[in-house]
């Protein structure tokens, strides 16, 4: 074999090589980031899509937001255990969380009682702890006003909301599932708090509503 013929093997050994070795690191990147995405997403932070309309105004049909779920405290997954606990949500946060009667869905609602409070619901005006709970978030689209016999939606308790649960309502006040229906949420079910909106779409029109996007969420 001739030095050209050796020189041209070598080369092609060293092609080879670097090959293996750019491929390996590809690899390597792949894998590292994919485990990070995962970790993000576990405890971290997470997507979620709104499907319904429970929160109008506040949430919009085809809003996309960010879930802070680091804010109360990391969990171990699927066991729903806090390995480091921060803090417990407080009245007026919006949480994504999974209910009782639901445990396969996330619902998305804001939260009107913590632990120790007394709930009451007269002629659709909540009270919390003997006082009225007016925020400028909640909004009213039934003119009727139903009797405690007909539904619990307009006229509720008084409840007291135990240790370890939240009391959950939408802002759409007339058009929600929440806890006036179902009961109170479990603690340890919240999987964090809703931040700001990302993405928002309007499947109406298929337009995007530019002006939301990125809107923080209170």
């Amino acid at each position: 074999m001739n030095n050209k013929s050796i020189a041209a093997q070598k080369a092609q050994e060293n092609r080879s090589a670097l090959k293996s070795i750019f491929s390996r690191e590809n690899i390597e990147a792949i894998l590292i980031a994919v485990v990070l995405a995962l970790f993000i997403r576990t405890f971290v932070v997470q997507a979620f899509k709104i499907p319904s309309g429970s929160m109008l105004e506040t949430i919009q049909l085809g809003d996309y937001i960010l879930v802070n779920k680091f804010i109360y405290g990391v969990k171990i997954p699927f066991v729903d255990k806090t390995l480091i606990p921060i803090k417990d949500p407080k009245r007026g946060d919006i949480i994504v969380f999974t209910p009782p009667h639901e445990p396969d869905k996330d619902y998305i609602k804001r939260v009107v009682g913590v632990a120790g409070d007394i709930i009451e619901i007269r002629n659709k005006k909540v009270y919390v702890n003997g006082e009225y709970d007016t925020g400028p978030y909640e909004i009213h689209t039934d003119d009727r006003m139903l009797s405690e016999e007909q539904s619990t939606r307009d006229n509720l308790g008084p409840v007291v909301v135990p240790e370890g649960c939240l009391f959950m309502m939408g802002d759409n006040r007339d058009n929600s599932q929440d806890s006036r229906f179902w009961g109170l949420a479990k603690l340890e079910k919240v999987k964090g708090k809703a931040m700001f909106i990302y993405w928002s779409w309007n499947s109406e029109d298929s337009g995007l509503r530019w002006r939301r996007i990125g809107h923080w969420l209170r």
